[in-house]
């Protein structure tokens, strides 16, 4: 990657906790200033903002990102039959290889559609934050533990994330911390779940693990503990301001009292949720309540895109029609969402355009049919705008996409490694 030290975004419309027109100038990896006075000699590189929204970089808070791989795989399944017929058995084939070209995949895609950070859980960690590395993304990374009540495949399983810990958190640049994932309630015993906490804890890492995402896990737990998943959870200590809980499609009011008293953040997957018919989560609830909750694409073989453009406006609309009620969730909260409630779950200084932020910004064109007229720039973004619009990505104050091409990673390329690839799964 080029060296930058300083980047202008010149006369642009910035949204971030307002709507303004003005410029921006980063300084190594950090918004330095936001005027009206700067000019171009206050910076090495200048980007022309006019006719383009400038925003903060989308924060993606649930993904198995390597599962591009299994991109059309098992649609049209319940989550059950979904997992244990079709993905469990080809993820069973993963290699080093395999999750390295499907992150790196991912990572394409995900600049592409404006995406700066992600929050992911799967195998082979390393390979994806060999990924992130070249990508110039930023990733919270999570080895992805199932031991199915046995005791043997717990240790192993604790193990791999250890390793994980040891080599990748706090790397590349500081871009890649490490997560404690356990994969949810009903894949991991009791005392999984328990050493997982204390890992994070010991650490001081997140907990990222599903919980909640549909009917059938709930009335499972239920029978296996006299508890709902997260009271459950709660019982055993593993609820805190540190975990994300990926879905929370079904709290209880009991739970919800829970949620919000231990600060959970929940990745909220409208697509992943609509697709497996999983639910819809009741994310204005949530708000109301004070918990914080971002915005997740979950796998691809569940989505089966990674556009977090199209997630906002989903997630939008799936309120509106489950309320019965358009004002619900108007498009400043949604915007929060995908951008400063992520960056507050994971835990990173970004996800609005501030000075003193990390420099994650994005630019998306204006320019196009279904982007004009720009009445309110917020609203296009929500309700318009196509994750195709997105011109330049702009992470830790790196150019990595530039008039809609790839910087950092070769795109031909690895489209067509990973055609010759995919199907030795």
């Amino acid at each position: 990657m080029a060296e930058t030290t300083s980047i202008l975004i010149k006369d642009t419309t910035i949204i971030s906790d307002e709507i303004e027109k003005s410029s921006v100038l980063v300084v190594d990896d950090t918004i330095q200033e936001i005027s009206n006075s700067l000019n171009d000699n206050d910076a090495e590189i200048i980007i022309d903002g006019s006719n383009k929204i400038t925003m903060p970089g989308l924060i993606n808070t649930h993904s198995h990102v390597a599962m591009t791989l299994l991109r059309g795989v098992g649609d049209d399944q319940s989550l059950q039959t979904w997992l244990e017929e079709y993905i469990w058995p080809k993820e069973a084939n993963l290699n080093d290889e395999l999750v390295y070209l499907g992150s790196k995949l991912a990572m394409a895609e995900m600049i592409k559609t404006g995406t700066t950070t992600f929050n992911d859980m799967y195998f082979f960690m390393e390979e994806t934050a060999k990924a992130v590395d070249e990508s110039g993304m930023r990733a919270v990374l999570g080895y992805g533990m199932i031991d199915l009540f046995d005791d043997e495949k717990m240790k192993s399983e604790l193990k791999e994330s250890e390793k994980l810990i040891k080599n990748c958190h706090q790397t590349c640049e500081n871009r890649v911390s490490v997560a404690v994932a356990p994969h949810a309630p009903y894949t991991c015993s009791e005392e999984l779940l328990i050493k997982s906490k204390e890992l994070a804890s010991k650490h001081d890492l997140k907990l990222h693990i599903h919980v909640s995402e549909t009917k059938k896990e709930v009335n499972d737990i239920k029978n296996n503990t006299g508890k709902t998943p997260f009271e459950y959870l709660d019982s055993i200590g593993v609820l805190d301001s540190n975990t994300i809980a990926a879905h929370g499609v079904w709290p209880t009011d009991d739970e919800m009292n829970i949620i919000k008293e231990k600060q959970v953040s929940i990745a909220h997957n409208p697509s992943s949720n609509m697709k497996l018919a999983s639910g819809i989560a009741p994310i204005t609830k949530y708000l109301e309540n004070g918990v914080n909750v971002g915005i997740g694409t979950d796998g691809v073989s569940s989505n089966n895109n990674l556009d977090m453009f199209s997630e906002m406006k989903l997630t939008a609309f799936l309120q509106k029609v489950n309320t019965l009620n358009p004002q619900v969730l108007p498009t400043k909260d949604t915007f929060k969402m995908a951008t400063k409630n992520g960056a507050q779950a994971l835990g990173i200084n970004a996800g609005s355009l501030e000075e003193g932020k990390l420099a994650d910004i994005i630019l998306v064109d204006t320019l196009v049919p279904h982007m004009t007229p720009v009445r309110n720039a917020l609203s296009n973004i929500i309700y318009s705008s196509l994750g195709t619009d997105v011109d330049t990505v702009i992470c830790n104050g790196k150019i990595l996409l530039e008039n809609k091409e790839l910087k950092t990673i070769n795109e031909q390329e690895i489209i067509q490694q990973v055609n010759e690839k995919a199907f030795e799964l």
